[in-house]
């Protein structure tokens, strides 16, 4: 396996610990093991590195409008779709998601590095802004943020935040406007660019019939009125799914059940993170919310449900257990996901954090064994950082009866005072609900989890299932992933128990 990037300095620390979730989340929708999402957010993540220390931060277009580069999570999340394509270049395809495969070798991927005036228009869009406007607009809007962390964040004045975020709406909207009038176009498209931009720019306004028409049916102008009309709440879903491509509705939703995780969805001790005010929290996540599910107005099933994102999931796993995903594609904005009837949730734990409530079926095209369920660092919904992906309250756990469990600790990175763990826990019997604990024996603390909810007193740490991951089949394994900080010694913890019985450990 290979190493993760390693941080060089305190700045490059904190942007590892505030961007390794995304790029791991996105990582694991795009492959169909928990060890390759490791492997390929760990090379997409030292490319956008290089990519991000190699550009001039003050090169711009005259006039100073253009920034040199995306803001930095989505650049790390381009570097791993483009360190995807790679592996499907080299021979190493079979890692990827079926899915993948199939988008990476279509045109639809060649939109992405093609000609420059012929992507999509809000990524575009958002190269055309200075950097730390567009950064400011994927935070609130993408990563779903309270304002307050995205000011903390960027160190802006919380309090002209909200304003500063409605002017990078409108700036954004207009860089796109332009992008569109730059692409070329078949005649049909250009006669309804003002139209278009009109019936768009205010909620009260009728799209006309005709109007309706085009957009059903033509991907580009789709795209565009999704980014145009700022109201209706679509703009998140243009952004994800025109700036990340493949995947990237999955993505949105994994970060908006992350960002409700984060800021407690109400929960007692859930807790946020960057240290936001819950309450600001819940309204972020309604709005997103609706703002998913009222996409399609201007977003058709054409233009993103098949341009944007993977189609479902793969075939059956070639090794003897098959790997289980907790990827959810949402291939209709318009549609809820119905609840999860799968049994076993083993390949949530991995690096990223399921930002759905609902996992997929098993994925499938992967020829080469990997110890599956293993989690390997921070990232999906969701945000792997962020913890349970659900506000549902956690059912009673099943007992376990003694030495019917195995536990794994996988001691994943670790930095000055930092480390990244994952917890691999296989169980000869059924569970419908289940808690794991240990205790750390040097003093290190937990400070965030994904796939489970997490309490700790003094050394003894408590991983409760989440809503999405309960169940576990009788042979099946479970697992969770973490972060937490040590001082002096970072040994490894003891005391492995599942539901109050002990377990062995190796």
């Amino acid at each position: 396996m290979p190493d993760l990037p390693i941080p060089q300095d305190a700045a490059e620390a904190a942007l590892f610990s505030e961007c390794w979730d995304a790029v791991l989340s996105y990582a694991d929708l795009c492959t169909s093991g928990s060890l390759t999402a490791n492997q390929l957010a760990t090379e997409a993540f030292a490319l956008g590195m290089r990519e991000a220390r190699d550009t001039d931060p003050t090169a711009a277009r005259s006039g100073g409008r253009r920034s040199a580069r995306l803001p930095m999570i989505p650049l790390l999340l381009t570097a791993v779709r483009n360190t995807a394509a790679g592996w499907e270049s080299d021979g190493h395809g079979h890692r990827l998601d079926p899915d993948l495969r199939l988008w990476l070798n279509s045109e639809k991927a060649t939109r992405y590095t093609g000609p420059p005036l012929q992507r999509p228009v809000a990524l575009r869009g958002l190269r055309d802004m200075q950097e730390a406007d567009a950064a400011l607009l994927w935070l609130a809007e993408v990563e779903a943020l309270p304002l307050t962390s995205v000011a903390r964040r960027l160190g802006l004045d919380a309090a002209v935040a909200a304003q500063e975020l409605e002017q990078v709406r409108g700036l954004f909207r207009d860089r796109c406007h332009r992008a569109h009038l730059d692409t070329p176009m078949a005649a049909e498209c250009r006669s309804y660019a003002r139209l278009l931009d009109a019936v768009t720019r205010s909620a009260a306004a009728d799209t006309p019939d005709d109007l309706s028409r085009h957009l059903a049916t033509c991907v580009q102008c789709a795209e565009a009125a999704a980014c145009l009309r700022l109201h209706g709440g679509g703009l998140p879903a243009a952004l994800a799914g025109g700036v990340v491509g493949w995947g990237g509705l999955a993505y949105l939703e994994r970060r908006r059940r992350a960002a409700e995780v984060r800021l407690g969805a109400g929960r007692p001790g859930a807790g946020d993170t960057d240290g936001a005010d819950p309450a600001d929290g819940g309204g972020r996540s309604r709005v997103l919310r609706h703002g998913l599910l009222g996409a399609a107005v201007l977003i058709s099933l054409v233009a993103l449900g098949v341009s944007m994102m993977p189609m479902g999931g793969g075939g059956a796993d070639d090794t003897a257990t098959a790997s289980q995903d907790d990827r959810q594609p949402v291939a209709d904005p318009t549609s809820v996901p119905p609840p999860s009837t799968r049994a076993t949730a083993t390949h949530s734990a991995s690096a990223v954090p399921s930002a759905s409530a609902t996992p997929t079926g098993p994925a499938g095209g992967n020829p080469d064994p990997e110890p599956q369920g293993t989690s390997t660092a921070p990232a999906s919904t969701g945000g792997r950082t962020t913890g349970p992906a659900s506000p549902s309250p956690t059912p009673t756990p099943t007992h376990s009866a003694a030495g019917t469990c195995r536990v794994a600790y996988d001691l994943v990175n670790q930095w000055t005072n930092g480390f990244q763990a994952t917890v691999t826990v296989t169980t000869t019997q059924a569970l419908s609900g289940w808690r794991v604990q240990w205790d750390f024996r040097d003093g290190q603390k937990v400070t965030q989890m994904w796939d489970a909810n997490v309490s700790q007193s003094g050394g003894r740490v408590s991983a409760a299932s989440a809503s999405y991951n309960q169940s576990v089949a009788p042979n099946g394994t479970l697992s969770f992933g973490f972060l937490g900080t040590w001082s002096g010694r970072n040994s490894a913890p003891s005391g492995f128990t599942l539901n109050g019985d002990s377990c062995s450990t190796g």
